[in-house]
């Protein structure tokens, strides 16, 4: 089992236990509260500038990284970081495609002001299954470690991005984005105990075959 993952899954018992521990009076709402101080207070710590999906639509679906702009999307802050339309071999995961994506993350409990998971620094990326049915993504993952951390399901607001992104193999390139995801499009853990997490997380295509069109020049994309 990689240290990663065996130093967050006996972090959990503890994680919880402090919960356990606390007023028995804390109501969810009152956690909803510290959650929604938290995001804001990291916002403002962090100097991010939140625009509207309408100025987010108007740019292009472009976020200004060197404004540290954010666009609030149904509860989820998303910076795009790199968006590699212009590829040449750029693909999006279109109506009625299932892909699987490698993916590179690390996980930040903004409430708590700490890194808590992880796999930017082991020798496997997570995999995980993206399907788009008419323009609505579910995925699962299939490996890795969020798959052993918190099972199969991915967090609802880590699918927001793929409704904008194109996708290359180039290492260098990559699609990536920074999430900030509140518990309600949050992992099982953060949904029962009511913290928002800060993603920051790379994409690449498994492989180029899977898509339509894919080109001749697949055979020399770098690899993972």
């Amino acid at each position: 089992m990689k240290l990663n993952t065996l130093k967050y899954i006996l972090f959990l018992p503890l994680f919880a236990l402090s919960f356990v521990s606390c007023d028995d009076a804390v109501t969810y709402s009152e956690m909803k509260d510290k959650e929604r101080d938290a995001v804001k207070k990291f916002v403002k710590e962090k100097g991010i500038k939140v625009i509207s999906y309408e100025e987010f639509i108007a740019n292009d679906t472009v976020t200004d990284v060197s404004k540290n702009e954010f666009v609030e999307i149904d509860g989820v802050y998303m910076q795009i970081v790199n968006n590699p339309k212009d590829a040449d071999d750029a693909r999006r995961i279109n109506d009625g495609d299932t892909r699987n994506m490698l993916v590179r993350y690390t996980e930040y409990n903004i409430q708590e002001g700490d890194t808590i998971s992880g796999n930017k620094f082991v020798s496997e990326p997570d995999e995980m299954r993206v399907s788009n049915a008419s323009g609505t993504f579910s995925a699962t993952f299939t490996s890795g470690i969020m798959a052993s951390v918190y099972g199969s399901a991915v967090p609802t607001g880590w699918l927001t991005p793929f409704t904008y992104l194109y996708f290359t193999r180039k290492q260098g390139n990559l699609a990536a984005v920074n999430l900030i995801v509140p518990h309600t499009k949050g992992t099982v853990t953060a949904t029962t105990y009511v913290y928002p997490c800060l993603y920051s997380i790379t994409f690449q295509p498994e492989n180029l075959y899977d898509f339509e069109d894919a080109e001749e020049g697949a055979d020399n994309a770098d690899v993972e």
